[in-house]
């Protein structure tokens, strides 16, 4: 019987770290397109020169929801933009519900006066969140390509000088630049934000270009031609990832999208837990809300086989949260009944592999977005910097798991959107400003609980000699309380 119960339980652990290392190899593969994509795209540059005349006309859409710390910097920033005024038009879509109205309307008649068309529009009833915002400006704009930015972007002057050129191709739907931080060194957690998005706007987003892969529309700091969107559905609310749900349909339609890793536009990383929780949550969650909605459409289109994998494998990507968590909770009892059995688990070396490419995937990634730092710099730096953020992925695992499920449940829920309170330097703080509060809730509780949890394992694996999952029950228990730790310091600030 006890044999019996370890088999199944030692079944479901090599099901959840099979799906891990299959994220893996989808990630290796995606390493190996952008080695090729290195010398394809090295002399990518297309900019409009300040001489010409027959530039396109653009819409600029800004969505606002309560932004009272960004809302003007944006607007100013936008302002600035090196292109004819007579040539784009601003529309600050402004949802607000707070003292950002107020900023907005004193922005955009300064604006005016100074010859700017630019507009403030709001609505009464949030409908649709974001991609609600977005799809009742539609009949507003009147340009032919539709610039978006969020309220923490900084775009640089040349933005569309650089973007707008790559739409002569008239399959060309959309334009994606790479995220910059504009607060990578503020903390520690901060700064293990930028290894993932470093990793993301690099490999994953060329890398998948390069292989003719299905890529996305991050949300903001892209264009889209208003035609695609229109031709590919227009916006929907039905995912909290509304960008990558109409980047797909787009990109189903016959589009493409172009992703320019070197044009960097400048944005405010989540300074605080509750901050970067609330995006991990509308991420996930969103990533399988996209995945049911989609998958079945890939499945029938008329995509490569290699398409298909990657396309699926992309929004699936939330569900590693899930295998991370599971194989980690399985991981305590198997630990225990091992010895009691004649089972042993010499082929789980092999996933151990997993950890490698991961870390050859990240490693490159943050070297090619840090181009300039020295090579022995960027050693140092993610060799004491990447196993604290596995440990940090691994400890939000359960908090995204919830996300996950929720979202392949159907269960709806509000696009809570991410605080920013204009954090640039070491001497700026969130923690008088408002939109700074963190509620105690069930999800904390079983982080301490599995903070805890595996903090029990380790010891036992210490005192008993279980070696092989000591490195694991380690990185679990200092990730979930890491988490733990920094949610109740919110908490206690409030």
């Amino acid at each position: 019987m006890l044999e019996n119960i370890c088999f199944v339980l030692v079944c479901l652990y090599f099901a959840a770290f099979t799906y891990i290392i299959l994220y893996c190899l989808l990630q290796l593969n995606l390493l190996f397109f952008y080695s090729k994509g290195i010398k394809k795209f090295k002399d990518e540059h297309e900019e409009y020169a300040n001489g010409e005349v027959e530039l396109p006309f653009i819409t600029i859409q800004l969505p606002l929801f309560n932004e009272l710390y960004v809302a003007e910097r944006l607007i100013d920033n936008i302002t600035s933009l090196d292109y004819p005024k007579n040539k784009f038009e601003i529309h600050v879509l402004d949802d607000s519900t707070d003292k950002t109205v107020d900023i907005c309307q004193k922005k955009v008649a300064e604006y005016q006066s100074k010859g700017f068309n630019i507009q403030h529009i709001t609505r009464t009833i949030r409908t649709g969140y974001k991609a609600g915002a977005l799809k009742d400006a539609m009949p507003l704009a009147q340009g032919e390509f539709i610039a978006i930015f969020d309220a923490d972007f900084l775009p640089k002057k040349d933005f569309l000088r650089r973007t707008v050129p790559h739409f002569k191709d008239p399959k060309v739907g959309v334009v994606q630049t790479r995220w910059e931080h504009i607060n990578q060194n503020y903390s520690l957690l901060t700064r293990l934000q930028a290894i993932q998005l470093n990793t993301h706007f690099t490999i994953e987003q060329q890398g998948r270009r390069a292989g003719g892969c299905l890529l996305q529309f991050n949300g903001t700091a892209g264009v889209w031609r208003k035609s695609t969107i229109e031709d590919a559905g227009g916006w929907e609310a039905d995912t909290l990832t509304e960008d990558l749900d109409l980047s797909y349909r787009a990109q189903l339609k016959g589009y493409k999208i172009v992703f320019l890793e070197k044009v960097g536009s400048p944005a405010e990383l989540p300074a605080e837990m509750n901050g970067l929780k609330s995006q991990q949550y509308r991420w996930q969650k969103g990533g399988a809300e996209s995945a049911r909605k989609l998958i079945p459409t890939i499945l029938k289109s008329n995509l490569s086989f290699i398409q298909k994998i990657h396309g699926i494998g992309h929004l699936l990507a939330s569900s590693v949260f899930v295998s991370i968590f599971f194989s980690g909770l399985i991981s305590v009892p198997i630990m225990f009944l091992l010895p009691r059995t004649d089972l042993n688990l010499t082929v789980f070396t092999i996933f151990q592999m997993g950890f490698l490419i991961i870390g050859l995937v990240f490693f490159v990634g943050n070297r090619r977005a840090e181009l300039e730092t020295s090579l022995w710099k960027i050693i140092l730096k993610f060799t004491i910097l990447f196993p604290i953020f596995l440990a940090l992925s691994m400890g939000l695992s359960f908090h995204n798991t919830v996300a996950v499920i929720q979202g392949y449940r159907g269960k709806k829920s509000p696009f809570i959107r991410t605080p920013k309170f204009n954090i640039k330097g070491i001497k700026d703080s969130f923690r008088k400003k408002e939109y700074f509060s963190f509620k105690w809730n069930w999800v904390i509780f079983m982080e301490g609980v599995m903070t805890l949890y595996f903090a029990f394992a380790l010891v036992m694996g210490l005192f008993y000699g279980y070696k092989g999952f000591i490195p694991f029950h380690a990185m679990l228990a200092l990730g979930f309380g890491s988490i733990f730790f920094y949610s109740i310091k919110d908490l206690k600030l409030n």
